[in-house]
């Protein structure tokens, strides 16, 4: 009777997932812990939120099913999680009322559309008179902590990176998840297939055999990586064809594990010393920390170039092209390959992503606009900060970016990075017995060759879409033509560049 009683009479809190679907190293449950109260767990799915950004059919397969793990977790604790459908800032309030919450409690975004409503909700509940408090769940360092010496945000990576790089010490929350004390009986909303995540068609159902998502596969791929892929890390992380890659960036984008569980489990490997945590896997973090500073301080760059002056490009418009290049039919093979495994598995190789942004950008002129779209319908790992980042710094037109008269080699690149061709070959089964001279240049391989292995090109496999020196002389043609229109507005530049 007296648990009842104090079951009953305990203070509640709405803790309103987002980004975070996790229980562990989660401030907002956290935080709700620490005060005895107890937790009205909710998500709110709006379609609406982000326009042509929000979430692509790879991401929203992988949302539907870390919130199903997530309920299964909170129900295993005694609790439910609520799901509905609207706009938070008008759902929010209603639940807090409908159940008797004295505050809400939620982690921070940081991409234009999830500042927008934020704000809004914190505008909905000082009107309900009712507290609110958010947190730091998803970053190291707080986009605004971090400035230059002019007190302005960075621009470069390596000095961003030089002054923010002491967020890797910062330890997770050591709370034990099981003592969360959820409430039994919420008031219900909507079921997770009202909401409407999962595609229309059925290319996302190829993905279940790819990928466990749960905040308990998370943790052990974070283990895995620790103990077998960051000691080789640098040596082995552009070879797509080995195991040298974490792949944790999907459950990095949607909070299923934390940056800080990422950096501690790293730190824990290695021994104590000046030269603790100066590695390249903890760079790649730092990678991800700098694209969300640069997001947040310039919240227009997913649909404007970084630097005005690329925004005149003469990109081309070619329908046919850019589809030979979604469906890995440029007639590259490691290029081929990249985009066949993306569309398998909603997931692509670094090293490999590079090389299919440099030939759509650069050997087929399409816009950067047009991958960085594929891209987020495509990528389960689609994160607005990264995704975008990635592409600038192809098309040469963001922060710290590759210049645009850098053009891979399709070919090279290939014979470089998979030059037994496993990836390759096993991603595009109709080279599988090509030899290995002939794999990147099957165009250029003797007529009998094959023949000997059956081979016809334009049927078994494409022919080269575009021809190589012919294309990079073209994209260097295209850059001289903006240099005039450079040098002129120089003056412009020097506006947004801050070192």
């Amino acid at each position: 009777m007296i648990a009842e009683k104090d079951m009953q009479t305990r203070a509640r809190a709405l803790v309103w997932f987002r980004k975070d679907l996790r229980l562990r190293d989660n401030p907002a449950l956290e935080s709700a812990l620490a005060n005895g109260k107890e937790i009205i767990p909710v998500f709110i799915w709006n379609e609406e939120e982000g326009r042509r950004w929000r979430p692509g059919a790879a991401s929203r397969w992988w949302l539907h099913q870390a919130l199903k793990s997530l309920a299964d977790s909170i129900k295993n604790l005694g609790g439910c999680l609520v799901l509905d459908k609207g706009r938070a800032e008008e759902l929010l309030p209603l639940l807090a009322k409908e159940n008797g919450a004295d505050e809400l409690l939620y982690s921070r975004a940081y991409d234009p559309a999830g500042l927008t409503t934020q704000e809004a909700v914190e505008e909905a509940f000082d009107n309900a008179g009712i507290r609110t408090e958010s947190f730091n769940a998803s970053l190291l360092n707080e986009p605004w902590e971090i400035q230059n010496s002019s007190g302005k945000p960075f621009q470069v990576f390596t000095p961003y990176w030089r002054r923010s790089r002491n967020g890797i010490y910062k330890k997770p929350a050591t709370y034990p998840a099981n003592k969360l004390i959820f409430s039994e009986k919420p008031t219900p909303r909507s079921s997770l297939d009202e909401l409407g995540l999962l595609p229309e068609h059925q290319w996302h159902e190829k993905l279940f055999m790819h990928w466990d998502v749960s905040e308990v596969a998370g943790q052990a791929q974070i283990a895995h990586s620790a103990r077998e892929i960051v000691p080789s890390y640098a040596n082995r992380r552009n070879s797509p064809g080995i195991d040298g890659t974490s792949r944790l960036s999907p459950y990095l984008a949607w909070g299923l594990i934390s940056p800080r569980q990422v950096c501690h489990a790293v730190l824990q490997t290695e021994p104590e010393g000046s030269n603790r945590g100066e590695n390249k896997f903890l760079a790649e973090i730092g990678w991800r920390e700098f694209s969300y500073h640069l997001l947040y301080h310039f919240p227009r760059i997913p649909d404007q170039p970084l630097r005005p002056k690329y925004a005149k490009f003469p990109w081309l418009s070619d329908s046919h092209a850019l589809s030979d290049w979604k469906y890995g039919r440029t007639g590259y093979p490691i290029v081929d390959a990249g985009m066949r495994q993306l569309y398998e598995t909603g997931w692509m190789h670094n090293r490999v992503r590079m090389v299919v942004a440099s030939f759509l950008v650069k050997h087929l002129l399409i816009s950067w606009e047009e991958g960085a779209r594929w891209f987020w319908d495509t990528l389960v790992d689609a994160d607005l900060a990264s995704n975008t980042q990635g592409w600038q710094w192809a098309a040469g037109c963001g922060a710290d970016a590759a210049p645009y008269f850098r053009i891979f080699n399709p070919i090279t690149q290939g014979e470089k990075f998979d030059s037994k061709g496993h990836y390759s070959r096993h991603w595009i089964p109709s080279l599988k017995a090509i030899p290995d001279k002939w794999l990147y240049r099957p165009c250029e391989a003797p007529t009998e060759i094959l023949q000997e292995h059956s081979i016809e090109l334009g049927v078994d496999y494409p022919k080269p879409c575009v021809d190589h020196p012919e294309a990079r002389a073209r994209a260097l043609l295209a850059l001289s033509s903006l240099r005039r229109s450079f040098e002129e507005r120089e003056k412009d530049y020097c506006v947004y560049t801050c070192y």
